[in-house]
């Protein structure tokens, strides 16, 4: 791994655990065995490695949503992607996304950092709000419209459908966090949060049968 890597993760390993400002660049050039202005080879300061920490995460999300092959929200085939999904399928996806975020070593590490930083530091608290709140929300959104409008999901509110599919699954990425050995109980849990998103939201399962069946 070369010099940069290795600060880049170094950095991210002790921001996730003291915070970005409590860590000093000699803590950093420390934990990579190297002296203080050798890192400065490398980066012009503490600010200049959190920012690369920020754009490899962003480049690792798009990474993620090209292998699993999650189109943008705006694209012309995101809606027939999605409603093509069945509860099954729906619940796979989801699964890979979780453990993404919850199990990834940078993705989780980047996750805390930012929770952890936030109350500290604005510019910070901004970027974890807009990653882990502002852009699910809106990308989530924008897809239950698309499919409210096809006729695949049930009339309703896209936001708020949006914040019922994604408070849960933040709660438990939460909930978990620390806790690699309780995979089994929290995917237990993401599975039937899906499943019940599923069944009370997509047109044409039990939820809609029932309902017109009691004249509701």
């Amino acid at each position: 791994m070369k010099t940069r890597d290795k600060i880049v993760i170094a950095a991210l390993d002790l921001f996730s655990v003291g915070g970005y400002s409590r860590v000093s660049v000699k803590d950093i050039a420390a934990a990579v065995g190297i002296k203080d202005a050798s890192l400065y080879k490398h980066f012009k300061g503490k600010a200049a490695i959190f920012n690369t920490i920020v754009t490899e995460m962003g480049e690792r999300m798009a990474e993620m949503s090209h292998r699993l092959s999650l189109p943008d929200a705006n694209e012309t085939n995101a809606t027939s992607f999605y409603a093509a999904l069945n509860a099954d399928t729906l619940v796979a996806l989801s699964r890979q996304v979780f453990l993404f975020y919850w199990k990834d070593d940078f993705a989780a590490k980047y996750r805390r950092m930012l929770s952890m930083e936030q109350f500290y530091n604005p510019e910070v608290c901004a970027i974890y709000r807009k990653t882990f709140m502002s852009d699910a929300l809106e990308y989530q959104t924008t897809v239950f419209a698309q499919l409210i409008q096809c006729g695949a999901f049930i009339p309703g509110d896209p936001q708020v459908m949006a914040m019922n599919f994604y408070a849960p699954i933040f709660l438990l990425l939460s909930r978990y966090d620390g806790f690699p050995e309780k995979e089994a109980e929290a995917l237990a849990l993401l599975d039937a949060q899906v499943r019940e998103f599923y069944r009370i939201y997509r047109r044409g399962t039990d939820t809609q049968h029932n309902t017109k069946a009691s004249g509701l």
